[in-house]
């Protein structure tokens, strides 16, 4: 019997070493469905949204380095697939998705469930085309996940359902992945240059991103070098914070003080492998050099003294016999007095652990990063979420931490954590959830329930979208729809067969963490945190200062003055670690 379409795929994704591919099966899909059952080599994960496939397949990328497979049936199945695509395309995560396509025949019809998916798709990958006859089909898929891996990116193969089911065309060209590294050394006189600039710096500090991955010894080896504090981006903790004697923390809307002035206080800024988006707390007044294995890159943040093209290990590397040791050490310290300072302000937040149904996030937060082990998968929801982790989970060697980074999507957390705990079965996967974020993916709970799936999800229940009632604070406005009417998220958790626990006495919820990461299956801990938790920038504008007075005016004029005085409490007592 030949082989049909469907099993040619199979084929060439069992060779490219694709284990498993997450979706939302259905008439257009279901021949590749059954050709993949048929062969049980590859696991289908029957997700109940499209996003949490694409957002699983993301996470399951990011932390192998190898190529995802997500997949979704014609029209609606793969423009649920979008958001999570973005997200994977943003972060740099090798992920195919199969789009199916209506019947070839209908094409331009407006045939039912007919989209374009060059329109649809354009915008979040680097190769997206519609294999529409067999001999297609081999050469299309080779090149989607030979660009996947080879850009780090998400790439679409379009499959109308009766191609699936065709016989088969041998492949002309070939048909396996080709995995391949290279690292990237400015020329000769730009090295020169930047190690003529380094040594006649008497303070530099160094900024890593998600770039300097792989180059923890080199990095070490560059500040002792300089003597240069390190900070780094969000993205970049994990690789950089570790066993570091000059670390600084992290800077930006979720950093630390301590960052932002040993950025602004250095006569150089050394840019490592960063994309940093928010330029308002990047230095305009003195001199910064940048380095990124992304050309295209350089300068789009800020003005660069000298922009360099190179991988980072591999530039430090050339680099570091070009530098004079420094020897002053003055700059260095002032720097790390001022960080130390700053954790144990962040630490007196941890031990003011709150009171009934306000449990304070910070402890909550501190008291994971205390108790899971040190290779634990975190994954992160985007917004009040992301501060607590940003500031309270720290960086081991051997943990991992995902979260929707450049895209800043909500609900990310929980699919994330699905395909974290599907590819690493051997480490602990912990989601640290919004109840906004959670509320839009809870259907997927029964994913975790039916595969088993050991995640410990946690819901920083605020009973608010925290991160957007503070936004709308600091511009003079005041929260509006932004309250949270939510389900009883432990009973939700039981009703799908996942133990579920509500937390809202703070004495109770280092003994209910303890007992959760024992459980060795799922756990839902719903814990009731502060409202009121507000996170403050490392640096405050005066408008901002003036928008919270707005705001807060309005308020009290509107006779909420319980809200406003908890309000205030809560500033005062984030405000401290910025004194």
């Amino acid at each position: 019997m030949a082989q049909t379409v469907a099993e040619q795929i199979v084929q060439m994704l069992r060779a490219a070493g694709v284990e498993r591919i997450y979706a939302v099966t259905g008439d257009s899909l279901n021949h590749l469905n059954d050709a993949i059952r048929r062969d049980g080599s590859i696991q289908w994960i029957h997700v109940r949204h499209e996003e949490t496939a694409a957002y699983a397949a993301g996470a399951e990328a990011q932390l192998t380095g190898k190529i995802a497979c997500c997949a979704g049936s014609c029209g609606p199945g793969h423009v649920h697939l979008i958001n999570g695509l973005y997200d994977a395309h943003r972060s740099g995560a090798p992920v195919l998705a199969i789009a199916s396509a209506i019947p070839t025949g209908e094409f331009g019809t407006g045939y039912f469930q007919e989209t374009n998916i060059h329109k649809l798709f354009s915008d979040c990958s680097y190769y997206c085309e519609m294999a529409t006859t067999p001999a297609q089909v081999p050469r299309m898929l080779q090149m989607a996940m030979q660009t996947a891996v080879s850009r780090n990116g998400v790439t679409v193969l379009g499959l109308p359902g009766d191609v699936s089911e065709q016989d088969a065309v041998k492949a002309e060209t070939s048909n396996s992945l080709f995995l391949t590294q290279s690292g990237i050394i400015p020329s000769s006189e730009e090295m020169t240059q930047l190690a003529e600039t380094l040594n006649a710096s008497e303070k530099v500090t160094i900024f890593c991103g998600i770039g300097a991955t792989g180059a923890h010894p080199e990095v070490l080896d560059l500040a002792n070098a300089l003597q240069a504090p390190v900070g780094y981006s969000f993205r970049g903790k994990m690789a950089v914070q570790h066993d570091n004697p000059f670390e600084v923390g992290m800077t930006g809307l979720l950093g630390l003080p301590s960052a932002y002035h040993a950025m602004h206080h250095a006569d150089t800024l050394l840019l490592l492998g960063t994309d940093f988006p928010y330029t308002p707390f990047l230095p305009d007044n003195i001199r910064v050099i940048q380095i990124d294995a992304q050309a295209e890159r350089l300068g789009r943040r800020a003005a660069l003294h000298q922009g360099l093209h190179g991988t980072i290990r591999e530039t430090i590397a050339a680099l570091l016999p070009l530098l004079q040791q420094k020897t002053n050490k003055d700059f260095l310290e002032d720097e790390l007095k001022i960080y130390e300072k700053v954790k144990d302000r962040l630490q007196s937040y941890v031990k003011d652990i709150g009171s009934e149904n306000k449990i304070h996030p910070e402890f909550v937060a501190a008291t994971f990063d205390d108790q899971a082990p040190p290779n634990t998968i975190f994954t992160v929801d985007t917004g009040m979420t992301c501060v607590w982790a940003a500031r309270y989970i720290s960086s081991t060697g051997g943990r991992a931490l995902l979260g929707s980074f450049n895209h800043g999507s909500m609900a990310n957390a929980l699919p994330q954590a699905i395909g974290a705990a599907l590819c690493a079965p051997e480490r602990m996967v912990i989601a640290l959830c919004g109840d906004g974020g959670l509320s839009m993916t809870t259907g997927d709970l029964a994913t975790i329930a039916q595969y088993k799936l050991p995640v410990k999800i946690v819901v920083f229940n605020n009973r608010s979208l925290g991160m957007v009632k503070l936004e709308m604070e600091v511009a003079g406005l005041p929260d509006w729809q932004t309250d949270m009417h939510n389900p009883d998220f432990a009973m939700l958790a039981q009703a799908y067969g996942i133990p579920g626990i509500t937390i809202s006495q703070p004495d109770r919820v280092t003994d209910a963490i303890a007992q959760a990461l024992q459980q060795t299956g799922p756990v839902l801990l719903n814990i009731m945190t502060d409202p009121n938790a507000l996170a403050m920038p490392p640096k405050i504008k005066l408008a901002q200062v003036k928008g919270m007075a707005a705001t807060m005016t309005k308020l009290m004029l509107n006779g909420e003055f319980e809200e406003v005085w908890e309000t205030i409490k809560s500033n005062i007592r984030h405000a401290k670690e910025l004194l």
